[in-house]
């Protein structure tokens, strides 16, 4: 049902998946010519409304590497691989 909900509609280019197991793809495989009825996305719709996100839930946290600038990457020397 997800993956024919994210190719109805013409705004999403692409449906990425990603299965851990043969049977994870399996499922997927099989749900390939799955097609929703209009009324499917309207209902789903109607509990979370288009352009809501729902990953903002206490804006009132900043994670620590948008406030400090050192956070975002690791240093040079931590970025080399090393040969064991």
């Amino acid at each position: 049902m997800a993956m024919a909900f994210a190719v109805a509609y013409p705004g999403v280019t692409s449906a990425v998946i990603a299965p851990r197991t043969m049977s994870h793809l399996e499922d997927l495989l099989a749900g390939v010519g799955v097609t929703l009825d209009d009324d499917v996305p309207d209902q789903i719709g109607a509990i979370v409304p288009p352009g809501v996100d729902l990953g903002q839930l206490d804006v009132s946290y900043v994670p620590p590497p948008l406030q400090q600038a050192a956070l975002r990457r690791r240093s040079v020397a931590e970025r080399a691989a090393t040969v064991a």
